[in-house]
């Protein structure tokens, strides 16, 4: 009897101190994992940090040697200066991409839309070619099809137009929209538009109802990943566009550095202000783009 309550009183303490143990460990690999977290964060963030500090200091100081690396005065009117600028408009340049930008994604999702469901709802001979097809078109650069690219857009008479940069920008980035699209269409189960075809849904509407919202977190990353690639997009804008009216934004940042000025307060200033759209995109859209990037990935 005595055994039994010797064994019934010492075991419990036994159970804390095996927690404690366990505990020790787990708080340490979480303080490992956080302080790397941050270490991995500062070194990305690490460039962004110094263009702001040289966007904020004025031009005598970006002219000293050897150079400070905090501004001894912060210049905080750089960042309003640029929008009266004429030489490169900033201003305009920030709205024209703003728009080959948008009107981009847009084309790019009204095509790959119907062209991801159809791929993923019917099985058609030819089907994994076609799909093939569209993914080699991803292995190749704009810059190494610039010769084609420009005397296609002579052909058409689209040179130095928008309409020209829209078509180039959607048609690089469709592929992408098709394989995101029709993997996550492939994850949505038939059985929910077959239900809405009993109800008397068509084709068409079944997919607006049912399977777009559904889809919604595939739509989203297609349209972010579409919308950066059109706004960072710099060579064939280069190549294609001449007036000023018609400059986009990442053509106008390097005029700030030419052989007559140098004026890299304006030039890193700018390159902040381009980073906002997207920031303010992916903030809106940040809870559906995580779900979308992994669609497929569950059978």
């Amino acid at each position: 009897m005595s055994a039994v309550t010797a064994r019934s009183t010492t075991a419990p303490s036994a159970v804390p101190s095996a927690t404690v143990r366990r505990r020790r460990p787990l708080r340490l690999r979480t303080a490992v994992l956080t302080a790397v977290g941050w270490l991995v964060a500062l070194f990305f963030l690490a460039p962004y940090l110094q263009m702001l500090l040289t966007a904020l200091k004025p031009t005598p100081e970006l002219m000293k040697s050897p150079p400070s690396y905090l501004p001894s005065h912060w210049q905080w009117s750089n960042f309003a200066d640029v929008w009266s600028l004429k030489d490169p408009p900033v201003s305009d340049a920030l709205l024209f991409s703003l728009y080959v930008a948008g009107m981009s994604t847009l084309l790019a999702l009204a095509v790959g839309l119907p062209a991801a469901y159809y791929t993923a709802r019917h099985k058609f001979r030819g089907r994994g070619a076609f799909l093939l097809l569209v993914l080699v078109t991803q292995m190749f650069a704009p810059t190494a099809l610039l010769v084609g690219i420009y005397r296609e857009m002579v052909s058409l008479d689209l040179t130095d137009t928008a309409e020209g940069l829209i078509l180039v920008n959607a048609a690089f980035n469709l592929p992408f929209c098709i394989w995101i699209l029709n993997a996550y269409f492939a994850s949505i189960p038939k059985e929910l538009e077959e239900a809405a075809f009993m109800d008397g849904a068509g084709r068409l509407g079944a997919m607006v109802r049912i399977t777009l919202p559904l889809a919604l977190p595939g739509v989203v990353t297609a349209l972010v990943y579409t919308f950066i690639g059109a706004w960072n997009e710099y060579v064939v804008a280069l190549t294609i566009t001449s007036s000023g009216d018609r400059t986009t934004l990442t053509k106008a940042i390097p005029g700030f550095v030419t052989a007559y000025q140098e004026q890299w307060q304006y030039l890193f200033a700018t390159s902040l202000i381009a980073i906002v759209p997207v920031v303010v995109l992916f903030v809106f859209v940040e809870r559906y783009l995580i779900s979308g990037l992994t669609a497929g990935g569950i059978k």
